[in-house]
């Protein structure tokens, strides 16, 4: 019997979903370039994107009342499929036992999709996790190695237009290992647009 994806998977109280593996970045720091899974879970190569139908299979498998945020997360991007979250996340919130929901993303959803997502996204989410890797658009673009020449202006228009809607808590991210003057200018891009600053442990 063929083993099942790894469209759902725990991370000490939260629950992450794994819907996609297309991602328009390359960060040297991925995880995926090195495990097949992250935190334990199972692989999270996908054998194909899961349908609605088979994600909501998954997640009605689930106690959700167990989660304290459901997080969208997994080896892709995923506001490559904006449209299906939406879906998702108000079809999961007809359910009494539905926790809070947040989004990991690499910011760049604008450019993905060819318009504005922040609105529609910010609707559903509680909070917006936004990589932002490093403090200035060189080291950014070294890191990050994107495939659009203007994936740092992109990131940061969409971090901007997600804290304008007023909706959703706003987080921008960088992992602790890099220069201190790259926190600096990280920390210094995030009061520019209003969101706040998570410094993350490189091993979380």
């Amino acid at each position: 019997m063929k083993k099942a994806m790894t469209i759902s998977y725990e991370v000490g109280n939260n629950l992450y979903l794994n819907l996609t593996n297309k991602c328009p970045c390359a960060c040297t720091f991925c995880i995926r370039t090195h495990a097949d899974g992250a935190y334990g879970s199972d692989p999270l190569w996908l054998e194909h994107e899961p349908s609605r139908d088979e994600i909501m299979e998954n997640l009605n498998s689930r106690d959700l009342s167990k989660y304290s945020e459901i997080v969208f997360c997994g080896y892709g991007e995923p506001t490559e499929r904006i449209s299906d979250i939406i879906t998702v996340v108000n079809e999961l919130k007809k359910r009494s036992d539905c926790p809070k929901f947040r989004i990991n993303t690499n910011g760049l959803g604008d450019l993905v999709n060819g318009r504005s997502i922040a609105a529609e996204l910010c609707e559903v989410m509680d909070v917006v996790s936004v990589s932002l890797n490093a403090g200035t658009k060189d080291e950014y673009m070294k890191v990050t190695r994107p495939k659009f020449d203007n994936a740092w202006e992109a990131m940061q228009k969409f971090t901007s237009d997600c804290v304008k809607t007023g909706k959703a808590e706003i987080i921008m991210s960088i992992v602790d290992v890099i220069p201190q003057e790259q926190i600096d200018a990280s920390r210094e891009v995030c009061e520019s647009l209003g969101a706040k600053l998570r410094i993350r442990k490189f091993d979380e």
